[in-house]
């Protein structure tokens, strides 16, 4: 009796072990199944990107959507604004990317080949001398209030360019000479200048057009003028008042000038409903502009002051010598002639002390 009550007890522990293993085995494979189950749409997912190590993330497609990788997402909100329902706006990356890997690298580019060209033709051409020396004798090349123009001009843009290039560069050559500290402090001086000052460029820019327009229209002998470079290749060649290349860099700050102009009022007054799209437009138009038209002004310099004998007194004392105007604005020269403006000889003080034995008048109205 005592044997066969022992195997009824073991069968019992048996059979109880069993179906603790069945329950055991099936908990897990519930488990299993229900840890498994959710992760197959992803694996299915998966099996379609050929790129195996892009594993696409559940919240990926949210985010995508915030930053506008695909398509503009126009959101709701309570915000009445131009853009207030876009949380995050992509083209703002976009300009960053271009004004740090484009316009700043290539700008420096440009700058810097423009002056190594024009100290390569100093060096090689040297300074252009007055033919036939100074005569003596003045004539008035620009009235005062045209010099008031000119000089009020390229006192602002230098300004904007000073500070505007500060911003633009300034963290790679101030920062470690000024610190963290010092060049956070110069750039925002400098960008509070440059906003302050900019609105008065338009205003200069208005007064310039106005002043010089009349004069800057290409007319006969402007095209064998720049074919022979103004005499620098083949025969000299006759000009107005201003030669072909004056008037060609009178046309690039008019037109570059405005349009630094009108994209520094869109930036500068950020609230007249234009949108962040055109605000990142009006940066990539500003500081190309910007570039291409200081690029430019270095030779404009070059020649007014060491290319050309002469060139600068134009603007510092308002005449230039007899010979300079035969020789550089003949048909100019010869239009002041015979208008008659000529005055009788008079002890007029000329350029660096030297006194000059007549004078003559631009024609009236210039």
């Amino acid at each position: 009796m005592r044997q066969s009550h022992a195997v009824v007890v073991d069968a019992t522990t048996q059979s109880r072990q069993r179906r603790r293993r069945y329950m055991t085995w099936t908990l897990v494979l519930l488990v299993a199944i229900a840890l498994v189950l959710p992760l197959i749409p992803y694996a299915v997912e998966y099996t379609k990107v050929n790129d195996s190590s892009l594993v696409p993330n559940p919240g990926s497609d949210l985010w995508r959507d915030v930053r506008q990788r695909d398509n503009p997402v126009m959101g709701q909100t309570q915000v009445n604004g131009v853009d207030s329902g876009v949380l995050i706006y992509k083209n703002g990356e976009d300009w960053r990317i271009f004004r740090m890997q484009w316009l700043a690298p290539y700008g420096a580019i440009f700058i810097g080949t423009v002056l190594g060209l024009t100290i390569l033709f100093y060096l090689v051409r040297g300074r252009v001398p007055i033919p036939g020396g100074r005569s003596g004798k003045l004539v008035l090349r620009f009235t005062l209030n045209q010099r008031m123009v000119h000089w009020f001009t390229v006192g602002i843009y230098l300004l904007l360019a000073l500070t505007g290039f500060i911003l633009l560069y300034g963290r790679f050559v101030l920062i470690p000479l000024l610190g963290p500290e010092g060049f956070s402090i110069t750039a925002s001086a400098c960008k509070e200048a440059h906003n302050l000052f900019g609105p008065l460029f338009l205003f200069a820019m208005i007064l310039l057009i106005i002043t010089f327009v009349k004069d800057n229209f290409y007319e006969r002998g402007d095209l064998s003028w720049m074919i022979t470079g103004g005499g620098l290749v083949g025969e000299d060649t006759d000009a107005g008042r201003f030669n072909a290349a004056q008037k060609a860099w009178f046309w690039i700050a008019t037109v570059f000038g405005l349009a630094i102009c009108i994209t520094g009022l869109i930036l500068d007054f950020a609230v007249i409903g234009q949108s962040r799209e055109i605000m990142a437009i009006s940066h990539v138009i500003h500081g190309i502009s910007a570039v291409v038209m200081t690029g430019v002004l270095f030779g404009h310099i070059y020649w007014a002051t060491a290319g050309m004998e002469g060139g600068m007194e134009s603007m510092t004392t308002g005449y230039v010598d007899e010979n300079w105007a035969k020789s550089h604005h003949n048909r100019w020269y010869e239009e002041v002639r015979n208008a008659g403006d000529i005055e009788k000889p008079s002890e007029q003080p000329g350029p660096g002390g030297a006194s000059a034995t007549g004078l003559a008048k631009p024609r009236t109205g210039d």
